[in-house]
């Protein structure tokens, strides 16, 4: 199966109870991480995100890249 069918199959099924562009506290659910933990990796460029004013936003397919689901 190639890399963009396992996205596609992860993103839909594994991660459904999730909307597509996450909270930080979303992604620490998502992950089962800590908030600490989750902040961590966005501010060191573990995972990719946006800011809108002083909040984070989390493409749930940046999720996907940063777990390397091949």
């Amino acid at each position: 199966m190639c890399k963009e069918n396992t996205i596609k199959k992860i993103y839909n099924i594994a991660f459904k109870k999730y909307p597509d562009v996450l909270s930080v506290k979303e992604l620490s659910s998502m992950l089962n991480i800590s908030i600490k933990t989750a902040y961590k990796l966005l501010k060191i460029g573990e995972i990719k995100y946006i800011t809108i004013g002083n909040t984070y936003k989390i493409p749930k397919i940046y999720v996907l890249e940063y777990l390397d689901i091949n």
